[in-house]
């Protein structure tokens, strides 16, 4: 996900740092207690279609772990650096080749009534694994809404662009906002879905409060953060790594062990809680969507558009 992070033996050694902290001690000693999930406002939400019963990441991780360079390049800067950001007010426009451009308000998305659970693998480019509880709801939901035209090909989201909430864009890391896109057909896909909550709370400001989308079968630099704004448009979008590094990130970035990172292997993968010394599990392709999605990329070089 980063030109600048190095490679996961360097992660490995911040997961220690993390875990010296104390919570995170569980991944690494079975008896070590571990912090239990919040019983948040949507602790019983419905479990919804799809998800994986793999055992989840422990919740010091998916919150301490983090990469969203708009609170720094560090794993940890944004758990340190997001307490800046406002999640509240929140509104989302959902405009571009649409026959009703909407303005939408986050606590409109978030109401219990239109919320379920899924429980995603997320896999991020540098070889390291989550499988996380998501709260949210399909993206297609409100997609739909907008009513897109018959031009609309593709669909491009955008984070939050304040420097006084997000200090990390006060350097030049990346050009800002941050910006993500899918083909219609990918947003449009059921798997498809948009975050506002982890194990069962509301979702940190680190993970992208408070919203978030989640593309389960592509590396984590697709699932853009703090969305303020999602646009229809007949052309593929320019999208912010594609833009800075084109050789190493793709506009697909669908998970594939058979096409490597120019500066790392994508074959094998760390499951962050397992210990620093388990053994790296297999990547799998599509991270283990493949029977879902597949179909999307037939006739498609994968290695050419990665």
């Amino acid at each position: 996900m980063s030109a600048v992070t190095p490679r996961p033996v360097y992660e490995a050694r911040r997961t220690l740092l993390l875990a010296g902290a104390g919570a995170g001690l569980a991944a690494f000693w079975p008896g070590w207690p571990r912090a239990a999930p919040a019983a948040g406002p949507w602790s019983t939400v419905k479990r919804g279609p799809f998800g994986t019963d793999e055992p989840l990441t422990p919740r010091e991780f998916v919150t301490g772990y983090n990469n969203f360079y708009e609170f720094g390049t560090d794993k940890a800067d944004p758990a340190a650096n997001a307490h800046t950001l406002r999640p509240r007010p929140w509104q989302v426009l959902i405009d571009g080749a649409v026959q009703r451009a909407l303005t939408l308000d986050v606590d409109e998305l978030t109401q219990p009534r239109n919320l379920e659970e899924r429980v995603y693998r997320l896999r991020c480019v540098e070889g390291w694994s989550m499988v996380i509880p998501w709260i949210g709801l399909p993206l297609a939901d409100v997609l739909r809404r907008v009513e897109p035209l018959g031009s609309a090909k593709f669909v491009e989201f955008t984070t939050l662009h304040d420097p006084q909430q997000m200090p990390g864009q006060r350097r030049d890391v990346l050009p800002w906002p941050y910006v993500e896109g899918l083909r219609l057909d990918e947003a449009m896909h059921p798997l498809t879905f948009l975050a506002v909550g982890l194990y069962g709370d509301v979702l940190p400001n680190q993970n992208g409060a408070p919203l978030r989308l989640v593309v389960p079968w592509k590396y984590g630099f697709k699932s853009v953060k703090s969305i303020v704004r999602i646009r229809f448009t007949e052309q593929q979008p320019a999208t912010s790594w594609n833009v800075v590094a084109p050789q190493e990130y793709g506009f697909y970035a669908n998970v594939n062990p058979q096409v490597d990172h120019p500066r790392w292997s994508q074959a094998r993968e760390r499951r962050l809680g397992e210990g620093l010394f388990s053994a790296r599990r297999a990547t799998v392709p599509f991270n283990g969507y493949a029977d879902q999605v597949a179909g999307l990329y037939a006739g498609m070089d994968l290695r050419r558009e990665f």
